[in-house]
């Protein structure tokens, strides 16, 4: 069985943590595809230093495609999207974007451990403008999570699922 809900979006709009509370509130599983790659081949900050972006992507992409594969709730890493792959089978999901805003993410960035953001916010604005069409092109629904809830946007997004 496919998954019921997809989410994709940039870095930081909070994909895991509505990801669980939607996997919790439908009564499947949850899936996090960053977490599946951490686990099978250790940090992604170190993939990308000692091996690069490109094995980090094939990777991210054997993921994706076993967590396709299954049931339940999907959280993609932000870069997912770029595989052409990997928006091919997202042409037959149900994909909600979360998306945040640059004042709002600034908070949600963290440790610094992420490769791609080592000039914080301006970095996160570039990579966000490069593949919102991307995202875009995959959506079914869009909801931003800058000033709401994590709860209320699990809430709606289960909704939006169940019908």
């Amino acid at each position: 069985m496919s998954p019921r809900v997809v989410l994709i979006g940039p870095m930081g709009a909070g994909k895991t943590r509505v990801g669980k509370l939607v996997a919790r509130l439908l009564d499947v599983g949850f899936t996090d595809t960053d977490k599946v790659v951490v686990a099978e081949h250790g940090p992604i900050a170190a993939i990308f230093a000692e091996q690069g972006e490109p094995r980090f992507r094939q990777l991210e992409r054997a993921a994706v495609s076993a967590a396709l594969a299954g049931d339940g709730v999907v959280s993609l890493g932000g870069g997912a999207v770029l595989d052409p792959a990997t928006r091919a089978d997202l042409a037959s999901q149900r994909v909600v974007l979360l998306t945040v805003n640059a004042r709002a993410v600034e908070g949600r960035l963290g440790d610094g451990k992420r490769p791609l953001i080592r000039d914080g916010v301006s970095d996160w604005q570039r990579i966000f403008d490069e593949r919102r069409p991307l995202y875009a092109e995959v959506a079914d629904l869009e909801l931003d999570t800058s000033h709401r809830g994590y709860d209320s946007i699990a809430e709606e997004v289960a909704e939006w699922a169940r019908t």
